[in-house]
């Protein structure tokens, strides 16, 4: 016969276990939690007193669960999934409310900002919170609604919109290109390169030494110049006149428009890896979220649609 709902231990301490228990560390769970250890132990210890067992084997090294421990954990962690859940339906009825969206910090600079005010102004009673990270994020225990990520795509158990294709274009700042007397790959040689050690591991994209391989450059040291570990960074330092960059087009759009970069040769490296906007399905059920990916595929058609930039005019 089921347990009645009023001899059920306290909600608080029901969670504490499972945060625990998820990370088999009472110092992980309190910094989750925002609690101390000391709150989250005296938690749980009040709940074995309620339950009559050990839930827990605590070791000098480790947290173990017990027998008791592993058999009632599956079903308390649905259960708070489906609370979530169930909250999240009330979501569905609200058209307004706090969206979150987690974004790589170079796409969220140099793509997403700009262009923001646009949806702001069609979703009034949306306020996008943006979390700029390259962190992969758990939709189960962080309050993220959607992500935006750069990868191959293969997203499991998530919902998953190609958003952007992307390329690698070498760009310069006017002045740089007029000062050195920029017009053909030979005319790196002794020209400051700027080079992108961004976390993503993408095999398909070239650094400064392939680049100037392929471009037939044989003369020019590919691994000198200042390192940056955001694209974005890339590109504001390119923009300052400190080097010629190999740029991802998407990124560098909106400063080629604005002519504070210009695009290089006719030489462009397309990439296996792309943008992807992701959520777990409960999450995309809900209006906000349905409603702010009606309006980046819309923004982010547009963008495949046109050109990038008109090429550097020749001498």
């Amino acid at each position: 016969m089921p347990r009645p709902i009023h001899r059920l231990p306290p909600l608080n301490a029901l969670r504490c276990f499972v945060v625990a228990a998820k990370h088999l560390s009472i110092s992980r769970a309190a910094e989750e939690l925002f609690v101390t250890p000391a709150a989250v132990s005296q938690q749980i210890k009040q709940l074995e007193d309620h339950l009559g067992c050990l839930l827990f084997r605590r070791t000098a090294r480790s947290l173990l669960l017990t027998d008791e421990g592993q058999a009632c954990l599956p079903g308390l962690a649905e259960g708070f999934q489906k609370l979530a859940d169930a909250l999240d339906e009330i979501d569905l009825l609200q058209k307004g409310g706090v969206l979150t969206v987690s974004v790589a910090p170079s796409f969220a600079a140099k793509w997403m900002m700009g262009r923001l005010e646009d949806f702001q102004e069609q979703y009034p009673d949306i306020d996008v919170r943006i979390s700029a990270s390259n962190q992969m994020v758990d939709f189960g225990s962080e309050d993220v609604d959607c992500a935006i990520r750069y990868g191959a795509g293969n997203y499991n158990g998530l919902e998953t919109d190609h958003l952007l294709s992307e390329s690698i274009i070498p760009v310069a700042a006017p002045s740089l290109v007029e000062q050195a007397g920029i017009r053909e790959p030979g005319d790196l040689v002794g020209v400051p390169l700027l080079h992108d050690d961004g976390p993503e591991r993408d095999a398909s994209c070239p650094d400064w030494p392939m680049w100037l391989k392929a471009a037939g450059v044989t003369d020019a040291d590919g691994k000198r110049g200042p390192r940056f570990d955001q694209s974005a960074l890339v590109l504001e330092a390119a923009v300052a006149g400190r080097g010629v960059a190999l740029a991802k087009a998407r990124l560098a759009e909106q400063d080629l428009e604005a002519g504070r970069l210009v695009r290089l040769f006719d030489l462009e490296q397309p990439l296996r890896f792309a943008y992807f906007l992701v959520c777990p399905a409960r999450k995309a059920r809900l209006a906000k979220v349905a409603a702010f990916r009606t309006w980046l595929l819309s923004r982010t058609r547009e963008t495949e649609a046109g050109p990038v930039q008109p090429d550097a005019p020749a001498a």
